[in-house]
């Protein structure tokens, strides 16, 4: 996952909007969002090589996603899979911020990640660079790519606030959708650097990516109603950004949320 969008607290009507691009190698199986037959209470997709997933939801409000950390040349091929981080918290019942404490301690047996966990009550967030901490994030807009989180890179600065406008159009969900199809690459002059060759750095930069053998797979919008339904809306997509499928998905919490 390569950029996620998240309104915490923030509609009155929906607790929960979050939308997602996961950007992935078209040669890595994956399956497309769905309850899973081993562990049905967990609506996400799924990375067929090593079985975690990059987001998801679950029953009681259970929520969680994950980007890697962009850092090229520094990629460990010990490291522990980082789809399992969110899987693991999607079946388990630790509170966000007991999971995150006890990932913390283990965190440096993977390749660099950021992670979003939470459930009715709280959202948070670790990172395994920069200062290392778990945080419960306040109320409020959070965009993520795979830097740390709210890093000022371009494509997420405009997708924050196209995604900050979308908000007041719900439930309309194609606004959220336009957001997270946006190919426009970035003027070399305001690329960051990540270790990665520029040409890459350019097709990395669009909110969409494209590439003969990278780029987008499946665009996300997922939002929870203060009744305590939770509906995911995901579409594939393959190589030359065609898309491939769309699945509509739904489910209702026995906990009510209290929105704002």
């Amino acid at each position: 996952m390569c950029l996620i969008l998240i309104a915490w607290r923030v509609h009155a009507d929906y607790p929960l909007v979050v939308a997602a691009n996961r950007d992935e190698f078209f040669a890595r199986p994956a399956a497309a969002a769905a309850f899973w037959p081993d562990a049905p209470q967990v609506l996400a997709g799924r990375d067929l090589e090593a079985g975690g997933t990059w987001l998801g939801a679950a029953h009681e409000q259970r929520f969680a996603a994950l980007t890697n950390y962009r850092e090229g040349g520094k990629v460990r091929a010990d490291a522990h899979s980082r789809g399992a981080l969110v899987a693991d918290f999607l079946t388990g019942d630790a509170s966000p911020q007991a999971y995150l404490a006890q990932l913390a301690v283990r965190a440096a047996d993977y390749n660099g990640f950021n992670v979003f966990v939470g459930d009715e009550h709280t959202l948070a967030y670790f990172a395994n660079r920069g200062d290392r901490r778990p945080r419960s994030l306040s109320p409020g807009i959070y965009g993520l790519s795979n830097h740390l989180l709210d890093t000022p890179w371009p494509k997420l600065a405009s997708a924050k606030a196209a995604f900050a406008a979308a908000l007041a159009r719900l439930p309309a969900t194609a606004p959220f959708f336009e957001v997270l199809a946006d190919q426009e690459i970035v003027a070399d002059s305001h690329l960051p650097e990540t270790g990665v060759p520029l040409e890459w750095e350019r097709v990395l930069s669009a909110v969409f990516v494209r590439s003969p053998s990278y780029g987008t797979r499946a665009g996300t919008l997922l939002t929870r109603h203060r009744d305590g339904r939770t509906t995911l809306i995901e579409r594939s997509f393959a190589v030359g950004a065609v898309a491939t499928g769309e699945v509509r998905e739904s489910f209702q919490s026995s906990l009510i949320s209290t929105g704002v």
